[in-house]
């Protein structure tokens, strides 16, 4: 069965699913804010979990915990990341490297080089550019809260360093139109890289259509990042992987980057048996799918403007400050994400197991009236 048969087939039976799919630690996880515990829905995490192949696979490596991670695992785990993206593995560095990529690019002819992005945003890119001269220029999202295309184009100039997009864009939600944005990717990428963060993209159901690997497979000077934490549920072991254009990732490489030692062998095995789980990831899409919706429902309900989120959290204008919500929420027993700024009347929540967002919901319908 292909993988748009089987999405299909997923949603026909969307809460049923859900249900099938929550592993016996988030059903326990799920009773928490009736006992006292806070509900932690601030940081984007899966709250149904990995595969049921994850812990096996980390069992059979506990025996060899005084050994660091090997190289045939490293080189296993990029083999099966290839044949997954359908890309050649000299595009692959393994590891959460955005941090290591702005330093890397930030130094790459000297201080002054420009990177634009996007604002509010995650931005452990440009932070780590800035602390070897990179300039951050910042681009505000456009009126649907979404990548403002036009305006960072008009930021490209002779002193940019690289691009950096996150998409589909967090704190937001939202996913930018395909053929606008690729026409941007491949436009930009020809004065210098683009880097898009995919973090949540596999929350859509079409992401491999979407995804900007495409480009990469094309030639195209852009890097696409992906992560382990989100949808496979590992951000207790974090590890994640970019996919590049074949000369900067064997740069990176060379750099260090994607070391077998540095990944960690419980990591690598967990992100490989994730990897190897499609229906899990399938299943967990359909379930938060079906729970962002009845948060949608509220929102709508409350008369609350909301961004169209794609991916495990909603954004929402709660009429009044940030820190007022945050901290009654958190009174009532819910931790929401912090405030972005310039957006400060602005709520972002994780979505939680349905237990979890059921009482999400009850404790702000009490906190807004």
């Amino acid at each position: 069965m292909d993988f748009l048969t089987r999405r299909s087939l997923l949603r026909t039976s969307g809460l049923a699913l859900a249900a099938g799919i929550l592993p016996a630690s988030a059903e326990a996880r799920s009773t928490a804010g009736t006992q006292g515990e806070l509900i932690h829905l601030n940081l984007n995490e899966n709250a149904f979990g990995p595969s049921s192949r994850v812990a096996p696979a980390i069992e059979r490596e506990l025996g060899r915990l005084s050994r660091y991670g090997d190289e045939k695992a490293a080189k296993d785990l990029t083999e099966q990341i290839a044949a997954y993206e359908q890309i050649d593995v000299d595009h692959i560095v393994l590891g959460e490297i955005l941090g290591a990529l702005g330093l890397y690019l930030g130094s790459e002819g000297g201080p002054g080089g420009e990177f634009v992005y996007s604002t509010p945003g995650y931005l452990a890119l440009i932070d780590s550019a800035s602390h070897v001269g990179g300039v951050g220029i910042p681009v505000p999202l456009n009126t649907n809260y979404e990548n403002d295309l036009p305006g960072l184009k008009a930021k490209l100039n002779h002193r940019t360093r690289a691009v950096y997009l996150i998409n589909p864009h967090n704190p937001t939600g939202t996913v930018s139109d395909d053929k606008a944005f690729k026409d941007f990717l491949r436009d930009a990428s020809r004065q210098a890289p683009v880097i898009v963060d995919e973090a949540y993209l596999e929350f859509t159901p079409d992401f491999q259509s979407r995804s900007a690997v495409s480009l990469v497979r094309d030639g195209a000077n852009v890097l696409v990042f992906r992560t382990f934490d989100k949808i496979h549920g590992l951000a207790g072991l974090p590890i994640g992987y970019t996919l590049a254009p074949k000369k900067l990732a064997t740069a990176l490489r060379a750099q260090g980057l994607g070391d077998a030692e540095s990944l960690g062998r419980l990591n690598m095995a967990a992100a490989s048996a994730a990897l190897s789980d499609t229906a899990h990831t399938d299943m967990v899409c359909v379930a938060v799918a079906n729970e962002r919706e009845k948060w949608v429902s509220l929102l709508e309900d409350l008369h609350l403007p909301h961004t169209r989120s794609a991916t495990n959290f909603v954004f929402f204008d709660a009429g009044r400050p940030q820190a007022e919500v945050a901290s009654r929420m958190k009174e009532q027993g819910v931790q929401v994400a912090r405030a972005f700024p310039p957006y400060m009347n602005w709520i972002r929540i994780t979505i939680g197991t349905p237990t979890e967002n059921a009482n999400a919901r009850k404790a702000l319908r009490q906190v807004l009236q």
